[in-house]
């Protein structure tokens, strides 16, 4: 017959565990003589089943036994363990009366799949705290006596359920270190940002886009404009991409500022949207822009948290977290157009800055000097190498679209410096050709020019436009027989071009009356 003893034996031993081992409430039956409790120290995924019970005969406790593997397999598939181990401890003043050694030697395993197992034990009066601190690998101070009252009990029920109550406070503590103030204050800058990019002509707008700070490689490693590296957080291409990019940080934003407080994520947003476009800057050519870096830092960010806190990462957030980096980061390999170099740098940022400021009242100094010691190497190492070989990180795109739009300032000079460059240090191109003759003509480089129109209409005959430009060369310097000639071929290429009728007409007419006038 039970005795205020067990009971005791019962609650203390659930509340030394909950205080001292690390374990975390699951379940409390409307008896309350059964416990279930989750070990949240350990990487494996064990639990604790305590029963307070007067065992009498071994079938029941088989049964019972068979009922706790059942549970366990459920409680495992809620919690989306790949295995289970539960130890059963039955808090009892005497074993069953008949045979039943041989129902505890081996663990009884779940039949489907073997993923969960019990382990049970008796803790009566003559055995079980022994076999607990073996299986603990700790010491249980249970302070027994012969005999309680049942104020005793109540304050050790009580001492439980404030332990219990203290867990729940502090992961919830974890998860709350703030409102998330930069979240909502970003959110407002980007989306002013957009607003004023839109009254300036367009957010799709290259022109608008170089003028508001995306990051162009050639204006970071030739013009030193190494803040191109920041702006881009804020700077977003057409309404759908601040859209989705708004909604995110919402999500993510505010769950990691409330995690890690507002300074610190702050630190990790800015850091993971510059490791981001410095990611974007060695492996991606193009003009770009886009809060995604930054974005992709805060899933940093959480796996950290995961890192550090395993079980309440997976309890928590894990599994959807996980499966939403997978498909964003499949959705950039497969899209075109898509920067996933800065997606990747962004994420590997906000890890690394993470661990970098650790989580408030907290230290780990080795995890935060290795993460400062880490960052700053490869920061380094990245902008040693882009200086090294900057022409590499220019496509001819770029090139172009960063040329004409120094031409539309008639900022000649400029564009030639970079249409030039870019040809020296890569293949040299039709376009980039054509583009250079038209800033040499317009820097009265005539000479040059006419070298590289020659050039483009080698790798291309057709190209009318090279024609048609020799032709007003020729004209300039009043070699009119070549200007009729170039002329001619260009409106042969494009025999509905009005301006090369125009231009042919004019040209042949002045002919005319200058070998009238000559006559």
């Amino acid at each position: 017959m039970l005795s205020f003893r067990e009971e005791y034996l019962y609650w203390r031993l659930a509340h030394l565990l909950i205080r001292e081992h690390g374990y975390r409430f699951l379940q409390l039956s409307k008896s309350q003589k059964e416990i279930w409790l989750e070990n949240t120290e350990k990487n494996d995924s064990s639990f604790v089943r305590i029963h307070l019970h007067d065992l009498d005969w071994s079938n029941w406790m088989q049964r019972d036994i068979q009922l706790t593997l059942i549970n366990g397999e459920s409680v495992r598939k809620q919690l989306r363990r790949r295995h289970a181990h539960v130890l059963n401890i039955y808090v009892t003043p005497y074993p069953p009366v008949d045979d039943y050694e041989f129902r505890l030697e081996k663990p009884l395993v779940h039949p489907k799949g073997g993923k969960t197992k019990v382990t049970t034990i008796i803790c009566d009066r003559q055995s079980g705290a022994q076999q607990l601190e073996e299986l603990f690998s700790s010491s249980f101070d249970f302070n027994l006596q012969e005999d309680y009252e049942q104020g005793e009990i109540e304050i050790e029920k009580k001492a439980f359920l404030l332990a219990v109550e203290e867990k729940i406070k502090s992961e919830k503590a974890l998860l709350n270190n703030g409102k998330p103030i930069f979240t909502y204050l970003f959110i407002g800058i980007q989306v002013l940002i957009f607003l004023l990019m839109e009254f300036a002509g367009g957010s799709t707008n290259t022109s608008v886009l170089i003028q508001f700070g995306a990051k162009v490689n050639w204006l970071i490693l030739h013009d030193g404009e190494w803040w191109r590296l920041f702006t881009p957080i804020v700077i977003h291409i057409g309404l759908l991409h601040l859209l989705m990019n708004t909604m995110a940080l919402y999500y993510l934003g505010i769950m990691v500022e409330k995690i890690y407080g507002n300074l610190r994520f702050l630190f990790i947003y800015l850091f993971a949207g510059f490791t981001g476009a410095l990611a974007s800057l060695l492996f991606s050519s193009s003009i770009s822009a886009g809060a995604s870096g930054a974005i992709f830092g805060c899933f940093g960010a959480l796996l950290y948290f995961g890192l550090i806190y395993p079980k309440l990462f997976k309890r928590t957030m894990g599994f959807n977290i996980i499966i939403l980096i997978a498909v964003n980061l499949i959705f950039g390999f497969s899209i075109p157009g898509i920067d996933n170099a800065g997606h990747i740098g962004g994420l590997i940022g906000g890890f690394l800055a993470s661990a970098i400021v650790h989580f408030p009242n907290t230290k780990k100094f080795l995890y935060q000097i290795s993460a400062v010691v880490l960052s700053g190497f490869l920061v380094t190492g990245a902008i040693q190498f882009s200086f090294a070989t900057p022409g590499k990180f220019v496509d001819e795109h770029s090139a172009l679209v960063l040329a004409q739009s120094y031409i539309e300032k008639e900022q000649f000079d400029a564009a030639y410096t970079i249409l030039n460059e870019f040809n020296i240090e890569n293949k040299e191109t039709v376009n980039t050709l054509f583009l250079l003759s038209f800033s040499e003509i317009k820097m009265g480089k005539i000479q040059e020019a006419k070298t590289h129109l020659y050039k483009v209409i080698q790798l291309k005959p057709d190209f009318h436009e090279a024609f048609y430009n020799l032709s007003i060369v020729y004209y300039n310097e009043e070699n009119i027989s070549k200007a009729i000639e170039y002329a001619s071929q260009a409106l042969s290429l494009q025999p509905s071009n009005q301006d090369y009728k125009s231009w042919l007409n004019e040209i042949t007419s002045s002919d005319r009356e200058s070998s009238a006038l000559g006559a």
